[in-house]
């Protein structure tokens, strides 16, 4: 009966559209009032899971991207791109992908990576490149979510905070695995691209050209490597890099680039302290339903079933990553870690899986999840974005149907990224050492 009150309540009231960090937290009340629990667990439990040294990272490096992005360093950056590859067929979609990557390894986040971008490069891939109003959003919104797989990656930082493994070791383990998914989508760009005989939409940038553009992008890119340098170089925990990504962003923005103002600090501080909140109570919330799983024996329960259906380390990754895929459609990664994480990690580590292999394998789920219908955070944010855009050749509208319908290839390679990195750990470890 508990079992039924606390998902029973969780999903009702994910289809009545309230929000997640709300639904985790109320289903776990409604449980522990049907059990008897004392109600003082609460807020207990609710801070030990976000008061972590670790989970510092998060608020840092939401505030890092918030002043690289108010800094200018999207245009830049695509800039320089398109200067080395808008030349060729299909470029300024290849442009797209390879932007998002770079952008992603600065903002750690999928949406900030559309909502940056996606005002530059959805009208030129339509009006430049001729591409579809959907298919721009959809590979704009399908690009983006490389952000949560490239490294530094929120979710990256949740995983290692549940299961205790190294920070350091899941983002190195991420850079092929993000970098794949990107080539899967270029594929289909190509793919697009002989379908609709779409021909070159600029000439071919001389190498002065690309080295001023260079010059002015590469504070943007020094960003990643100071960031994961110092990580591997033993010089800052990673709480302590992305505070050092915050200073960094700071002597960029204001006197380098010269973009960001001190009026803008106030907004920057806002919308960050904004972001944070939001993923810290869903941290707290998720905290609270993970602890009633784990006192209820529900858990236990979980974890047995699946050792006794999966019997083999192959069947269970064919059932972790179907249940991640379904799970992407309706929650959000960090939600997914906390609910599903704690259940499957023991479980991963009694049938011999690499614990980072296993965390990029949910995490490239998880990605996946922000561009499946119907609650694919970046495709919302690709449509909002494209419904503020005027002046574009093409006039179709574009919503979460015409975007659905769009998508759906591009879901079909991430997938088909997401089995290669499932099956052969070497993509995913061979950076350590591991995987051979």
């Amino acid at each position: 009966m508990i079992n039924l009150i606390l998902f029973g309540s969780f999903f009702v009231m994910l289809l009545l559209n309230i929000p997640i960090c709300v639904s985790l937290g109320m289903s776990a009340i409604f449980a522990m009032l049907y059990s008897g629990d004392k109600l003082s667990i609460v807020p207990t439990n609710v801070y030990n899971g976000m008061a972590k040294f670790l989970l510092m990272a998060i608020p840092f490096f939401v505030l890092s991207g918030n002043i690289m992005a108010k800094a200018g360093i999207s245009t830049r950056l695509v800039q320089f791109i398109d200067d080395c590859i808008g030349h060729r067929r299909g470029g300024i979609a290849i442009v797209c992908v390879v932007v998002a990557c770079f952008f992603g390894a600065i903002s750690g986040s999928g949406p900030a990576t559309v909502a940056a971008l996606g005002i530059i490069l959805i009208p030129a891939m339509i009006n430049r490149g001729g591409f579809s109003a959907p298919f721009s959003s959809a590979m704009m919104a399908t690009a983006s979510s490389i952000a949560i797989v490239i490294p530094p990656s929120i979710a990256f930082v949740v995983y290692a905070s549940i299961t205790g493994v190294s920070v350091g070791e899941m983002f190195m383990g991420g850079i092929i695995p993000g970098i794949m998914m990107g080539l899967a989508l270029v594929i289909i760009i190509m793919i697009e691209v002989r379908k609709k005989g779409l021909t070159a939409s600029r000439e071919k940038a001389t190498w002065g050209e690309r080295w001023k553009s260079f010059r002015t992008a590469f504070w943007g890119f020094l960003m990643p490597v100071i960031i994961l340098g110092g990580i591997y170089g033993g010089f800052f925990t990673p709480t302590e890099a992305a505070a050092v990504s915050v200073v960094y962003g700071l002597i960029v923005g204001v006197f380098i680039y010269r973009e960001v103002k001190a009026k803008d600090l106030v907004e920057i501080l806002v919308d960050s302290g904004k972001t944070t909140g939001g993923i810290m109570l869903i941290i707290g919330a998720a905290t609270l339903f993970s602890y009633i799983c784990t006192v209820h024996g529900i858990s236990a329960a979980a974890q047995n079933l699946l050792l006794n259906i999966a019997g083999n380390k192959y069947v269970f990754l064919v059932i972790v990553n179907i249940i991640l895929l379904i799970a992407g459609c309706f929650v959000d990664a960090n939600s997914a870690f906390y609910i599903f994480m704690p259940i499957m990690y023991p479980v991963a580590q009694q049938l011999g899986i690499d614990l980072i292999h296993f965390g990029i394998i949910a995490t490239v789920n998880l990605a996946i999840g922000q561009v499946t219908p119907p609650v694919g955070v970046n495709l919302f944010v690709a449509i909002g974005v494209s419904g503020r855009l005027r002046d574009i050749k093409d006039k179709t509208r574009v919503t979460i149907e015409t975007m659905s319908k769009a998508v759906w290839p591009m879901i079909m390679a991430c997938v088909i990224t997401l089995l290669l990195v499932t099956y052969i750990p070497f993509f995913s470890l061979v950076l350590l050492g591991r995987g051979f």
